[in-house]
């Protein structure tokens, strides 16, 4: 790949400025105040989408380089704040053996195998998720600018995991089929990946879609094309292991369970019978062929129902009448914006409140939250009024975030999601 040169600079405005310098890494649409050429002024008078733009302040002073979008509310993505930076392949194989090392460092070999490689803006790759699930790569991508650098990052990703790190990578993944590719100006779309030189393997050498992992020393069949985002979420990996110990005789709802990883983390840790519900026929028809391979069959019950609806049922019954001494709450996210947040916060307060109404005193809770916009301090505020609307009181066992395979880049709160707390009922 040639060196990407910027041939403009956008002039931003104090507010802009001040994101940036504090260490955001995104110039929304209205900070954007005009462009300059850098040289001579190129055809068009305005950069191309997916290119690369010097940022500047009014006053000039540099402040990175990123890709710019028109079509998007987020104009420029920040790739780099360094003003010597020359953007070539070489720039992207340091970045890209720089983000693999740091997986090998943090996940240890054997949690390298089925980790989260590249976590878009937390590792300088805005809008590019890379998951890997043992020998397949499950690739999405969200910003015309990474777009544009595909035949670059991702054969350098094959490349460097087999030469430098001994991996086995035998296929790749396109899972574009995200909604907001559209608002970015990108099609949707899906399939396996292909580059000259890299022998990757497709459909027509016999892959199906599904592969095996190992996490927590538990067998999950993923299914990299149908199943969500990329196909397994591998963000709780070390939550699911947190609930082990306390799972121990107990008696185990597990909600949310969507391919059952909670509830077979609890029948791995000796819970005596666990309860799995989910809405979706097809997750629990995946969660109970995982059950069967890890041989829990015979401890794992599975129930096809509206969670809202299930603990509304047990309710009726009464906290006696209630078989659970353990529950754990893994919903999907209530709110993917702020406009939605109120309702996320009811719907959220309404199942915790409800779990903590049918433990008993000593029971356990594990709950979470999924939604960046839903922050650790609205979180810990609605497990408050949770607790006051349930007569009952909290003691904290553990407070955890994602894993270290997505990283939280500070001052960049969208990269921090992932709210976990355990409780014991007191």
């Amino acid at each position: 790949m040639p060196v990407c040169i910027p041939e403009y600079r956008a002039i931003i405005t104090e507010k802009g400025e001040k994101l940036l310098k504090g260490g955001h890494v995104w110039v929304y649409a209205d900070e954007v105040t005009r462009f300059e050429p850098i040289r001579e002024d190129p055809a068009g008078g305005i950069p191309a989408d997916g290119d690369l733009v010097q940022v500047k302040s009014a006053k000039g002073r540099f402040l990175g380089t990123g890709f710019y979008n028109s079509h998007s509310l987020i104009r420029v993505r920040l790739v780099s704040r360094n003003a010597n930076d020359r953007f070539d392949d070489a720039f992207w194989e340091r970045r890209v053996r720089y983000t693999l090392q740091y997986r090998r460092d943090v996940m240890g070999p054997e949690d390298f195998r089925a980790c989260r490689l590249i976590f878009g803006e937390a590792d300088g790759f805005p809008g590019l998720t890379v998951d890997r699930f043992g020998s397949v790569l499950s690739v999405q991508v969200l910003s015309l600018g990474m777009e544009k650098l595909t035949d670059v990052i991702l054969p350098l990703t094959v490349r460097l995991l087999r030469e430098e790190f001994g991996q086995t990578v035998e296929a790749v993944y396109l899972r574009n089929d995200v909604v907001l590719r559209e608002r970015e100006g990108m099609a949707m779309g899906t399939g396996y990946y292909t580059f000259p030189g890299l022998g990757l393997k497709t459909d027509a050498d016999g892959l199906n879609g599904k592969v095996t992992i190992t996490e927590n020393g538990i067998l999950y069949t993923v299914d990299y094309i149908n199943g969500q985002k990329t196909g397994f979420f591998l963000d709780q990996k070390y939550n699911r292991r947190a609930i082990r110990t306390l799972s121990e005789g107990k008696t185990v709802l597990d909600c949310f369970t969507h391919t059952g990883s909670f509830g077979l983390n609890a029948a791995a840790g000796g819970a005596s019978h666990v309860v799995s519900v989910d809405i979706s026929a097809d997750a629990l028809q995946t969660a109970s062929e995982n059950a069967a391979r890890n041989g829990f069959s015979d401890r794992i019950e599975y129930v096809e129902a509206d969670v809202f609806d299930y603990l509304q049922a047990l309710e009726a019954k009464g906290r006696r009448a209630c078989p659970f001494d353990f529950i754990i709450l893994d919903p999907p996210a209530f709110t993917k914006s702020r406009d939605t947040l109120k309702n996320a916060i009811k719907g959220y307060r309404e199942i915790n409140a409800a779990a903590m109404r049918l433990l008993p005193r000593g029971g356990y809770l594990a709950t979470c939250s999924c939604s960046h916009f839903m922050t650790d301090t609205l979180f810990k505020q609605m497990l408050h009024n949770a607790a006051e609307d349930a007569g009952g009181s909290l003691r904290r066992v553990e407070a955890r975030q994602q894993g270290p395979d997505h990283p939280i880049l500070w001052n960049v709160p969208e990269t921090d999601y992932l709210t976990f707390y355990i409780f014991q009922i007191v």
